[in-house]
């Protein structure tokens, strides 16, 4: 998970910001980030809105930073 802590230093942001951010602790964003704890899906989602990723990128399935295109379905 160390994609978490370099995308958050990246934008030159602390945990709290991000715990903030997502409505959690800052020590559970710190076990998020260091892999102690697994991200539910909806916490993921959020994180790769917010970096602007995709989730394959913060769960280390691809190295291409790029979030897929939105698919409205009707």
């Amino acid at each position: 998970m160390n994609r978490l802590k370099d995308l958050r230093e990246d934008k030159d942001l602390k945990q709290i910001k991000i715990a903030n951010i997502l409505g959690c602790s800052q020590a559970t964003y710190s076990r998020y980030e260091n892999g102690d704890l697994n991200i539910p899906i909806d916490v993921l989602k959020r994180l790769a809105r917010f970096y602007n990723v995709s989730i394959d990128y913060i769960i280390g399935l691809t190295d291409n930073k790029n979030p897929y295109p939105s698919k409205v379905f009707k």
